[in-house]
């Protein structure tokens, strides 16, 4: 399953998410490439219940961390564990309930995007939020996406 299959099926899942990372980059216009989907999901719990599920049924598991260490993938471990990057049967997720430089869910799902994909209806932070968002983690690989993003927001402006 591609990252946009799996942002299709947790859609079709009726969970509520924001795609926020390099995949939200690609929707808005960018030429970079991800390896991995990065999610914002909004915290109420049946939203959680859900997520964790398909998450589990994925076979998640904390990515970087010794093959065979206990975890269990369910709600609890969201209310624990907010933000986590996973490894699963079909790729790399990083799951979170708030992005730096937006906020939480209510700013984020404000600061996003509908885009059809695969069928389904799916929610990407709108390039407002990626510039706000990439400005706040100022790692080296985000600041060099600013001009990137900064031109296609100028484009999309006129």
């Amino acid at each position: 399953m591609t990252l946009l299959g799996m942002a299709a099926r947790l859609a079709k899942a009726e969970i509520r998410f924001v795609v926020i990372g390099g995949l939200a980059m690609r929707a808005q216009g960018s030429t970079r490439l991800t390896e991995d989907l990065d999610i914002c999901y909004d915290p109420e719990p049946e939203n959680v219940q859900r997520l964790a599920s398909i998450l589990a049924d994925w076979h998640a598991y904390l990515r970087g961390v010794e093959p065979g260490l206990p975890f269990v993938m369910d709600a609890r471990t969201f209310r624990t564990t907010p933000v986590m990057t996973l490894i699963t049967d079909h790729g790399a997720i990083d799951v979170m309930d708030e992005v730096s430089g937006v906020g939480g869910w209510p700013s984020v799902l404000a600061e996003s995007d509908e885009i059809a994909w695969s069928g389904v209806t799916v929610r990407v932070l709108s390039l407002r939020g990626l510039i706000k968002a990439k400005r706040a983690a100022a790692r080296p690989k985000d600041l060099a996406q600013l001009p990137e993003l900064e031109a296609l927001l100028a484009l999309r402006n006129g």
